[in-house]
């Protein structure tokens, strides 16, 4: 299949205190407040009022929870209520891909091969980008040790109960594990508290929430059935 490369794309990226949204042909993310009550419709609204002017044929939505099949399982822990079933398509009038926030950021942060993505942020996402080709996982809630999960470890909890430098060894531990396991070629390690490691071992690299945006992008320029 061909990929397409002329559409202008609306990105959106929806966290639990700011969504950024950017799109094809503007160069910086605008930032809109969200927080526990924000319900799938205020965030459609807001957006939609604070790109008004600008001019997109489809859009991308990052979203912080599990999404199978391009829908929402389950509402964000960190924002309303409402978001499972509710159609993003008729809302915003276009087409709309919507996927997990932490496959999106993996997505713009690939180069090449076998890349594993960690999301280090309140929890902890995760996805494969294998010779091209997107796979969301879900390694949070799987069990590490001590009767922890590897979100235990890696995420909000795990840095406040141990602190910067134990939790820093925990993340570096656990990355070189799973990219053992996982058989990947190198891990970027991405979310709001990447920024609070210091010099990464070898195969590990930092990501940058940025990306995001870059994976909204790409989202529309591949198909199942192309790559990278």
């Amino acid at each position: 299949m061909k990929t397409r490369t002329s559409l202008s794309i609306l990105v959106i990226d929806v966290g639990g205190t700011n969504i950024k949204v950017l799109a094809t042909g503007h160069k910086r993310p605008c930032k809109i407040a969200s927080g526990l009550t924000m319900t799938p419709k205020e965030m459609v609204n807001a957006v939609k009022n604070v790109v008004r002017d600008w001019k997109y044929d489809c859009v991308s939505i990052g979203y912080p929870g599990l999404v199978i099949g391009g829908c929402p399982i389950h509402d964000p822990f960190n924002l309303g209520r409402g978001w499972v079933g509710f159609d993003f398509k008729k809302s915003f009038g276009r087409p709309v891909k919507l996927i997990n926030d932490a496959a999106m950021q993996a997505l713009g942060s690939y180069s090449q091969g076998r890349m594993l993505f960690l999301g280090l942020g309140t929890g902890l996402g995760s996805a494969m980008v294998a010779d091209g080709v997107l796979e969301p996982m879900e390694l949070a809630n799987l069990p590490y040790k001590n009767g922890k999960t590897y979100e235990d470890y890696l995420g909000r909890r795990g840095l406040e109960k141990k602190g910067k430098k134990r939790w820093r060894q925990d993340v570096y531990e656990i990355a070189n594990k799973l990219k053992t396991a996982l058989e990947a070629d190198y891990v970027v390690l991405g979310g709001g508290n990447a920024k609070k490691l210091k010099k990464l071992p070898a195969g590990l690299r930092r990501g940058d929430n940025n990306n995001a945006s870059i994976g909204g992008f790409r989202l529309w320029n591949i198909t199942t059935e192309s790559k990278l």
